[in-house]
């Protein structure tokens, strides 16, 4: 049996996908916001976010809406 190693990327859609479900984040609030719950991480996500040609002024729906997070 082969085990799939997830991108990390995945663990946080996860996670936001969390906090819409539990209302704690609206989708149309800004990804910034995710900031103020990631705490000393934040500097990590926000990277990789940028990197994923996000802005953090995208919509939380944006994250939510990719199906897949493999890097060119």
């Amino acid at each position: 049996m082969t085990q799939q190693v997830l991108h990390p990327m995945v663990k946080m859609q996860r996670q936001v996908q969390s906090l819409v479900t539990s209302n704690v984040l609206k989708p149309t609030d800004s990804i910034w916001k995710i900031a103020l719950l990631y705490g000393d991480k934040w500097s990590y996500w926000k990277q990789e976010l940028e990197e994923f040609d996000f802005s953090m002024q995208d919509p939380v729906s944006h994250i939510l809406a990719v199906e897949n997070w493999e890097e060119d």
